[in-house]
């Protein structure tokens, strides 16, 4: 894929952070590597869409890229210097020396080149241009986390290349396809530089009981014909934990019963979510009694009943 993250995320340099949100979770999934296991190319892929992601989602950096102050990995550039031909092209110090006009050069062939033209007595040789600290280059990860975990937060451990292990804090409200960013968990840096950052890109898994919109909570929950017709309490399993609700008298099947603060944790500022209990109506095991029963019952009562009420 192009290294450009606005061509890798398929999005105009205009695009607002919802729109680069957009483009990045759609690709995350298309190239997830637990839905292409062993592809090679979804894999980089991959990492691609998140280190692009990564660099535009950060308001700061972008604005940085797009100055041209950093390249893609979010390094420092050189500055461009005159050549034949005119105008101006830039270089870029690499691991293997000099990279120019699409030739590369070592610091040494460039001392001797500029040597020759310049002379090199009196001090008046190339002089090397100092290199400073530069920081290392960032890490991607992909980490599976479960549904509750997005809710309430909890722990996950990833295993770095070379078998080591990295415990992962995982905040409450974290949705599919963010990325967290571990400062100075990626590779060492250069010349005293910092270190890179760990990039880890969440995917959470679904859950069998409940679904999230947005930091509200959902769930289906059977409840018995006597209790829905009569009222009664029930225990609600919550994502923190069972608790007992009261069902009122007469609730038909679609009711929904709400549980203040049993959504999503609060986070950054933002109070709890709520728990929405969709209740479903369940006949059970039928007794002598209740088929005795419906069969000499009318909704609304017999004729000779309603006249008598009237």
């Amino acid at each position: 894929m192009s290294k450009d993250p606005y061509e890798v995320l398929g999005i105009a340099r205009s695009a607002s952070q919802d729109d680069i949100r957009k483009a990045y979770r759609k690709l995350a999934k298309k190239y997830h590597p637990d839905l292409n296991p062993g592809d090679k190319v979804a894999e980089e892929n991959f990492k691609a869409v998140g280190a692009a992601n990564a660099l535009l989602s950060d308001e700061e950096q972008r604005a940085r890229f797009d100055r041209g102050e950093i390249d893609a990995s979010g390094q420092e550039k050189g500055f461009g210097f005159g050549g034949g031909g005119g105008g101006y092209r830039d270089y870029a110090e690499g691991p293997q020396g000099f990279h120019y006009g699409g030739n590369q050069f070592s610091e040494d062939d460039l001392g001797d080149i500029f040597g020759t033209m310049f002379g090199q007595g009196g001090g008046g040789g190339f002089r090397r241009r100092p290199q400073g600290p530069r920081k290392g280059n960032d890490r991607q990860y992909a980490l599976t986390v479960s549904f509750l975990d997005c809710v309430n937060g909890g722990t996950s451990r990833i295993t770095l290349p070379g078998g080591a292990t990295l415990d992962v804090k995982i905040p409450p409200g974290i949705t599919d396809g963010q990325v967290l960013r571990l400062r100075g968990k990626g590779d060492p840096g250069q010349q005293g530089g910092p270190a890179g950052d760990a990039l880890i890109t969440i995917t959470v898994a679904p859950d069998s009981t409940y679904e999230r919109d947005g930091d509200d909570i959902r769930m289906s929950l059977p409840v018995d014909l006597k209790t829905a017709v009569l009222g009664g309490s029930i225990t609600i399993p919550t994502p923190a934990g069972s608790v007992k609700m009261n069902v009122p008298p007469k609730s038909d099947s679609g009711s929904v019963l709400r549980l203040r603060g049993r959504g999503v944790k609060a986070h950054g500022g933002k109070e709890a979510g709520n728990l929405y209990v969709k209740l479903q109506v369940t006949i059970g095991k039928v007794d002598t009694a209740l088929e005795d029963f419906l069969k000499n019952w009318t909704p609304g009562g017999t004729a000779e009943q309603r006249e008598a009420k009237a």
